[in-house]
């Protein structure tokens, strides 16, 4: 994280080239400060005024922080989750040039898309992360609803599909410290108006984006706008414990439930089921084809039929 976070400043002017032992001398406060500015800094596509501007939340990107370039928007966030920024700070970035998604898949963040991450202070244990992907879900679907595009479909765990073609990613990340959760990571990219012609053979079949599902494009800004603000009102709703609320409305969109699928866990843990649903602590319940059920908590369901 470091690393990138140093290559960010010198990519932006704020520090030239200083030998390793020269940086180490610089207060982390000023590493802080620097990263900040940038993100207050005017950018080319993404108008940080524009979101503000009659933004609906309390304190759901009332903190923003927009960038031209970052590997990850998620490392940025962490850096500065780190350093004092306070519950629902928002991190954008024109464009990301080493993103991943889970398991460490590449994930393509060219001009056009909507590439953010958000940090949350949640009174929460480990057993929560997989609830607060599945809000974040929801909170996605009902943003591409609200815009115009009908019938999104949430993939267990972390996609979002349109007739079966990815359209957005998820990827939750935990900051622990003495196995307490200090902040959480939500990254969110969300395919708007980029090329995908220009996506790796391997992607461009299985992706859409929201420009060809409307006919036309969408304001980046809108798209992130609406976002926050459905964000909120899930967040509340699972800070207000109503788990069952979230559920119910994933559960109406899910791509997963009633196919069969090949369940890929952690440590080369492959079987084939047929998904049955999904339990209160957000794991996916999965009939295997000797009949028994499987809770998978996390790993990778590919559709089979």
């Amino acid at each position: 994280m470091k690393e990138e976070i140093i290559n960010l400043l010198k990519k932006e002017g704020k520090l030239s080239d200083e030998t390793i032992d020269e940086i180490q001398q610089i207060n982390i406060n000023d590493f802080t400060n620097m990263v900040e500015e940038i993100g207050k800094e005017k950018t080319e596509y993404i108008n940080a005024d524009e979101i503000s501007k009659d933004l609906n939340t309390k304190y759901i990107g009332k903190n923003l922080y927009v960038f031209k370039e970052v590997q990850s928007t998620n490392t940025v966030a962490k850096f500065l989750s780190a350093n004092g920024i306070p519950d629902g700070s928002v991190i954008i970035s024109e464009r990301q040039t080493a993103a991943k998604g889970r398991s460490g898949k590449s994930w393509e963040s060219p001009l056009g898309g909507v590439w953010l991450s958000i940090v949350l202070n949640p009174n929460v244990d480990h057993s929560k992360l997989p609830l607060i992907t599945l809000a974040t879900g929801v909170a996605v679907a009902k943003t591409l609803e609200k815009v115009g595009i009908k019938n999104p479909e949430i993939k267990w765990p972390n996609d979002i599909m349109i007739n079966g073609k990815k359209i957005c990613g998820i990827l939750t990340e935990a900051v622990a410290k003495f196995n307490t959760i200090e902040h959480i990571i939500l990254g969110v990219g969300i395919d708007a108006n980029v090329d995908i012609d220009n996506f790796p053979e391997l992607l461009k079949d299985g992706s859409t984006t929201v420009e060809r599902e409307l006919g036309e494009k969408i304001s980046e800004n809108y798209l992130i706008k609406t976002f926050l603000e459905e964000f909120e009102g899930i967040r509340d709703i699972f800070d207000g414990e109503g788990f069952e609320a979230i559920l119910k409305e994933w559960r109406k969109r899910s791509y997963s439930i009633g196919k069969i699928v090949e369940v890929r866990e952690p440590f080369n843990k492959y079987y084939d089921g047929y998904v049955i649903g999904i339990n209160r602590e957000g794991a996916l319940i999965v009939e295997k084809i000797d009949g028994t059920l499987e809770k998978v908590i996390s790993g990778e369901c590919i559709i089979k039929n």
